[in-house]
């Protein structure tokens, strides 16, 4: 797990898109699983203005809310077309989405899952983290071994995306989200987080014990993660200054 402490989301975004950038560059054919939500927001505004070439690319995103029309501003659906996929030549076809709306979602899952394999396995898996911990729709005590499925959100992942919809209530309360087990099998994570309220969540997860209370801290096991973070996000690790002396006394060949 490399940390990558820089002082600004923007300067952390950097970093986190010129890793996806060299990623297509390298293998034009890759497939990147992609996450939705406040944080990874301004990574896409700056890999559309990369102007990168996506047309053999395959993305799979990470989760959507059961029961949300497609067409809702808030299903992640439109999300990812409003955000990045209308502004770059990625392929229709080659864009997975999760689909909230699916008349058999258990079917619909094992499908997602036999997807990822036939496309050969993702990549690179942009990832958020809760301020519980979670890592998708992963809340804590989920299974660290789970596939993709259906989820029921907690009280506090209702209230933290309320803002999204004017009001706790108006939250769905279920949704479909790619598994630990699913994550933990991408070739590279990369986890992104911004903001002191995000500080607590990155310190147990970085420093703290692997457990299902914390979803995102199984990625500790993980052979190739990067964690871009803000001053702010890092504000409650031990180990700050370590992480930031290793990141700047990297050799040449090794920096992002």
């Amino acid at each position: 797990m490399e940390i990558i402490i820089q002082p600004t989301q923007q300067a952390a975004t950097d970093v986190a898109a010129r890793l996806i950038a060299r990623l297509l560059i390298a293998k034009p054919h890759a497939v990147i699983g992609l996450a939705t939500g406040s944080t990874p927001l301004s990574l896409y505004q700056s890999l559309i203005s990369m102007n990168l070439d996506w047309s053999q690319a395959t993305t799979f995103n990470l989760d959507e809310y059961i029961g949300l029309p497609r067409e809702h501003p808030q299903s992640y659906h439109s999300f990812m077309w409003e955000n990045l996929f209308k502004h770059i030549n990625i392929r229709k076809e080659n864009i997975h989405l999760p689909d909230g709306n699916a008349t058999d979602i258990p079917q619909f899952c094992e499908d997602y899952e036999n997807h990822i394999l036939a496309a050969g396995g993702i990549d690179l898996q942009v990832l958020g983290i809760g301020t519980d911990g979670h890592i998708g729709f992963n809340e804590p005590t989920s299974s660290l071994a789970s596939r993709t499925r259906i989820k029921t959100l907690t009280k506090q992942t209702c209230i933290d995306n309320a803002r999204f919809f004017g009001s706790e209530e108006a939250v769905p309360k279920h949704v479909i989200t790619m598994g630990i087990g699913t994550i933990m099998e991408a070739r590279q994570n990369l986890l992104l987080a911004f903001g002191s309220h995000k500080a607590r969540a990155i310190a147990e997860a970085v420093e703290g014990p692997i457990t299902s209370i914390h979803p995102a801290s199984i990625l500790q096991m993980h052979p190739a993660v990067k964690v871009c973070l803000d001053d702010a996000a890092a504000g409650q690790l031990q180990r700050a200054d370590y992480f930031r002396w290793v990141y700047e006394n990297k050799p040449q060949w090794q920096m992002i």
